[in-house]
C-alpha cells in the first residue's frame, strides 16, 4: 500500500527520538500499521541539525507553514510546543486536511475546544498520546481500554521534575531550593522550571484526562493549581512518621455536584503503590466502577519514551485513515455531540482529608482550643502527632490529620485557629487522599 507520508515540525529531543525509533523499528511498525509510515519532510529553524539527524533521507525546510500545506503530506506531527505558533500550525494543518499528532499538552489544554472542533469539521484526527505521561499509554487506556466503565476518579504523578524533587527532599532531608538546584544540574529541571514546580504542566495533563474520563469539554482555566515551592522538609518528615508520603498529584474526581479538577501536593498512604513511585517516573491511578483500580507506570519524559507514544498515534491514524469519521475512535473518548457540561467545582467545595501543622506555645489548653474550633466546623480528627519542645524552647508543633471535610469549612477553622494567641504564625495545610 502507499506509505503514509509524515511531516515533522520540530526535530529536537522528541523529534529526534521519533525519527530514530521510526527508522529503527520500521519493519515492525509497518507490520502493525498495514503500510509503511515514513517522515518525508522536516521543518525546523535549525536546518543544519535537521539535515544531520535525517541524513538526507527527508526534505528539510525552515518554513513550517510550507510543510503543513504540502499536498504530499498525510499526517503532521507537531513537536514545537507552546501556545502561539504551534496553534497556528496545527489549525493550518487541519484546514489543509491533514491528520495531526502532537505532544503539546499546553496547546490542547488551553485551546483544545477550538482545535478539536476544527478537526471534527474537517473530518481529520488529532491524536495526543505523547502529551500526557510520556511513554505511558494512558490516553489509549482512557479512550478505549476503559470504555465500558464509569470512571470515578483519576490521580496522577504526571510531572517527573516535581516527583524527583520530592523524592530527594524525602531521602536527603534537604530544603526545596537546594534540591531544585540539584535537579537543574542533573537536567531534570529546566533553567526556568516554573511550569513544573508551580503545577501548571501537571494541570495541563489532568485537564486532558478529565475530559476523557468524564466526557466534558477541556477546561484548563477552571483547574485549581498549587505547586511545591512552599513545601517544607519538616512536613515531608512528619508525613513519613504518620505513614504517608507527599506527592504532587493531578486529581480529577466525579462528584454529585460536578467535577473536582485540581493539582497540589498531597499526602498518600505509604503502602499505596503510587506513593512509592520515585525519581522522575510517572504513574496514573484510575478508579472505575467495573474494573476497579488500575495503575499505569513508566517514564513520563525523554526522547524515546515520548517518541514511542508519538509513533503509536501514527500507527493508529494510519490504521483508521481510510475509515469514515463516525467509525474512528473519538479524540476525547466520547462522541463529539455527547459531551456534557458538568461544572468544575471551586476549590472551596472540594471534599478531602487534611494534614494541618501548627506551631503553638507549650501551654495548657492549647490543644483543647484547637480541637473545639475543628469540632465547631464539623471537622473530625483522624490522627495527631504532638512533638515535645526542645530543651529551653517554649514552642512546639502539633500535627493533625482530619477525616474528609469540605475545604471551605477547613479554611474557616484555620482562620480561627490562627487567631488564637497561643498559635504562632500560619497553619500549614496539605490535602490528603487515601486513594482506596
Amino acid at each position: 500500500m502507499k506509505p503514509m507520508n509524515v511531516g515533522l515540525l520540530g526535530i529536537g529531543t522528541v523529534g529526534g527520538g521519533t525519527w530514530t525509533v521510526l527508522s529503527r523499528n520500521a519493519e515492525e511498525i509497518t507490520r502493525r500499521a498495514g503500510r509503511p509510515i515514513r517522515i518525508t519532510a522536516v521543518a525546523d529553524r535549525n536546518t543544519e541539525l535537521a539535515a544531520k539527524v535525517t541524513g538526507g533521507a527527508a526534505r528539510v525546510t525552515a518554513d513550517a507553514f510550507e510543510l503543513v500545506r504540502d499536498s504530499e503530506i498525510d499526517i503532521v506531527v507537531e513537536l514545537i510546543g507552546g501556545y502561539t505558533i504551534a496553534k497556528d500550525l496545527v489549525l493550518a494543518a487541519i484546514e489543509n486536511g491533514k491528520h495531526v499528532v502532537t505532544a503539546n499538552k499546553a496547546l490542547l489544554a488551553v485551546h483544545g475546544k477550538e482545535i478539536f472542533a476544527a478537526a471534527q469539521a474537517k473530518g481529520v484526527t488529532v491524536a495526543f498520546e505523547a502529551a500526557v505521561a510520556g511513554g505511558i499509554p494512558i490516553i489509549k487506556a482512557l479512550r478505549e481500554g476503559l470504555s465500558a466503565n464509569r470512571i470515578e476518579w483519576i490521580a496522577g504523578i504526571i510531572n517527573g521534575t516535581t516527583n524527583f524533587i520530592l523524592s530527594e527532599m524525602r531521602d536527603k532531608g534537604l530544603p526545596f531550593a537546594d534540591v531544585l538546584k540539584e535537579a537543574q544540574a542533573l537536567g531534570y529541571a529546566e533553567a526556568d522550571p516554573t511550569f513544573d514546580i508551580e503545577g501548571v504542566d501537571a494541570a495541563h495533563k489532568i485537564t486532558l484526562m478529565s475530559a476523557m474520563a468524564f466526557g466534558i469539554p477541556v477546561q484548563f482555566d477552571k483547574a485549581y493549581i498549587e505547586g511545591i515551592t512552599k513545601l517544607e522538609a519538616t512536613d515531608i518528615k512528619y508525613a513519613e512518621q504518620l505513614g504517608y508520603r507527599i506527592k504532587l498529584l493531578g486529581i480529577a474526581r466525579r462528584r454529585d455536584a460536578g467535577i473536582e479538577l485540581r493539582v497540589h501536593p498531597t499526602l498518600i498512604p505509604a503502602k499505596r503503590l503510587i506513593a512509592n513511585v520515585e525519581g522522575a517516573m510517572n504513574a496514573v491511578l484510575v478508579q472505575a466502577d467495573a474494573v476497579g483500580a488500575t495503575l499505569y507506570y513508566g517514564k513520563g519524559a525523554g526522547a524515546e519514551p515520548t517518541a514511542s507514544a508519538v509513533i503509536a498515534d501514527l500507527v493508529d491514524v494510519t490504521r483508521l485513515a481510510t475509515a469514515s469519521v463516525e467509525h474512528r475512535v473519538p479524540a476525547l473518548a466520547f462522541q463529539a455531540d455527547q459531551l456534557v457540561d458538568l461544572p468544575i467545582l471551586p476549590i472551596e467545595e472540594v471534599q478531602t482529608a487534611y494534614y494541618l501543622r501548627m506551631r503553638v506555645e507549650d501551654k495548657t489548653g492549647v490543644l483543647a482550643d484547637i480541637t473545639r474550633i475543628l469540632a465547631d466546623g464539623k471537622i473530625s480528627i483522624d490522627a495527631m502527632l504532638q512533638k515535645e519542645p526542645g530543651e529551653g524552647e517554649s514552642q512546639t508543633d502539633i500535627i493533625l490529620l482530619t477525616h474528609v471535610a469540605v475545604e471551605g469549612q477547613v479554611n474557616a477553622a484555620i482562620a480561627r485557629i490562627e487567631d488564637l494567641a497561643t498559635v504562632v504564625g500560619k497553619v500549614t495545610k496539605i490535602r490528603l487522599e487515601e486513594l482506596n
